[in-house]
């Protein structure tokens, strides 16, 4: 398939992409991005709500302790994990960075927790950016649509980043993203409803 015809469906089926993670700072959506990590936006934004009403920027969020940033964020699953990369990561801004997120994609993957998908997702999302951050939607679609024939993330990444034009890539991505989580559906597929249906490898 064409990527012009890709862009062009994808144009009129999300002709105005958001992010579905709730934020007001770059900060913010990072912290945003290590919780959705297996984890739903849904339930990420419930817990958020109310994480962000106290600790929304590096120097609130470290005067937590381990244990009481995991019970905020316990619903997210891998909660120990999470809050250990979230601190980490926000003492990492304030002794490197000044408190301020990095926009640059190889500064941003030297933050506890921060891999290039995350890091993606802030460059582009944050600080518009040009980046195609690869999730489990985005490897789905890409592998159905016959872009790519791989489980390897970075594999699918390079190959979306050599196939469209530099320009899409950051709506693309939340195109893709949204694509996967409604209609493009690892179980139950919206097959009747999909503009792609004739080229589907599925």
């Amino acid at each position: 398939m064409k990527s012009e015809q890709i862009v062009e469906n994808l144009n009129k089926y999300f002709p105005e992409p958001k992010c579905e993670l709730e934020y007001k700072t770059p900060y913010e959506l990072l912290v945003s991005v290590i919780l959705s990590a297996q984890c739903t936006d849904k339930r990420v934004c419930q817990v958020t709500r109310e994480l962000f009403k106290e600790y929304d920027t590096p120097e609130k969020m470290i005067t937590l302790s381990q244990e009481e940033l995991e019970e905020k964020i316990h619903s997210c699953g891998f909660y120990r994990n999470k809050a250990k990369n979230i601190l980490a990561m926000s003492r990492s801004l304030l002794e490197n960075f000044n408190g301020q997120v990095p926009n640059d994609l190889e500064a941003l993957q030297t933050l506890a927790g921060v891999g290039r998908k995350t890091a993606n997702v802030v460059y582009s999302e944050a600080f518009k950016g040009d980046a195609i951050a690869v999730d489990t939607h985005v490897l789905r679609v890409s592998n159905r649509l016959g872009l790519v024939k791989t489980d390897n993330v970075l594999e699918c990444e390079k190959t979306l980043m050599s196939t469209f034009n530099k320009s899409d890539w950051g709506r693309l991505h939340l195109q893709m993203v949204l694509f996967g989580r409604y209609v493009c559906k690892a179980q139950k597929p919206e097959c009747e409803n999909c503009p792609f249906k004739p080229e589907c490898t599925r």
